[in-house]
């Protein structure tokens, strides 16, 4: 049955998707039953998972005890760490932190702790994609940035079925390694509805041929899962900008999903 979005919800999507941005996916499912509940767009083509990513890595790092609770273990910034994250990059980072300020060189850390090897096998377990860590061809640099736009790509759809994975507790990992990588993201309230989004933006710039990047058109994630007692909602939001704009994509992604999950949790009559 088609469930319809309320016509304010509507118009707050629509106020934070400007013309010069185009909805790529929106995919929406209840991970319980696996009852899709919105889906538009192609939500089959791959593309980078930028830093989306870090939902994967942290339970592979708790999985691995390099994580050992969401405040350990405190690393901290190093001349020479990727720094365009501004001054919330070169603060001592726990795993909590990591997720909420998307801090690069703390991924780079536990992918180059664990290797490439166990990385990708925990990769082709989750089903993540194409779990290609090979990185940019004849560059060795996939531990850095295989999974920003390079060579890890993974589709709307691919991320709900990872999800679904994530919040049913059926990872191949020890149950502890799922619950601490949730307890590490960030959390989103949805007013009202008594439901918690634990979600993670992602954002990247597309790459040309010649690997040159189209700063014009990023694209910006925002995937995660929705707990309200037993009930669990799993969604992933996928735009891509078709004109340079002055914020960031992930965010717009960020606030149409919610605006979305807000309405249909309402006018599905979840209980």
């Amino acid at each position: 049955m088609r469930i319809y979005l309320a016509a304010a919800a509507v118009l707050a999507s629509a106020a934070v998707m400007p013309a010069q941005a185009k909805t790529v996916c929106t995919l929406v499912a209840d991970a319980g039953n696996g009852k899709v509940l919105k889906q538009e767009g192609d939500c089959a083509t791959r593309v980078t998972p930028a830093s989306t990513f870090k939902i994967p890595l942290a339970v592979i790092g708790f999985d691995q005890a390099f994580l050992k609770t969401p405040h350990e273990p405190v690393l901290t910034f190093k001349k020479g760490d990727p720094d365009w994250g501004g001054a919330d990059w070169k603060r001592p980072t726990d795993p909590e932190r990591w997720l909420k300020y998307s801090v690069v060189w703390y991924s780079q850390r536990i992918t180059h702790a664990l290797g490439e090897k166990i990385v990708t096998e925990y990769a082709r377990r989750f089903d993540y994609g194409n779990a290609d860590f090979s990185g940019d061809a004849g560059k060795n640099n996939g531990l850095d940035r295989a999974w920003i736009a390079s060579s890890l790509k993974i589709s709307p759809e691919e991320q709900v079925a990872f999800l679904t994975k994530l919040a049913k507790r059926t990872l191949p990992v020890k149950p502890e390694a799922m619950e601490q990588a949730l307890a590490s993201m960030e959390t989103f309230p949805i007013a009202a509805t008594g439901w918690q989004v634990k979600g993670k933006t992602g954002m990247a710039y597309p790459r040309s041929a010649t690997g040159t990047f189209d700063y014009a058109r990023p694209w910006g994630w925002f995937v995660g899962v929705a707990e309200r007692g037993k009930r669990k909602i799993v969604f992933a939001q996928l735009i891509q900008d078709e004109k340079k704009q002055a914020d960031s994509p992930s965010a717009r992604a960020r606030t149409a999903i919610l605006n979305d999950l807000s309405a249909l949790l309402r006018d599905a009559g979840t209980p």
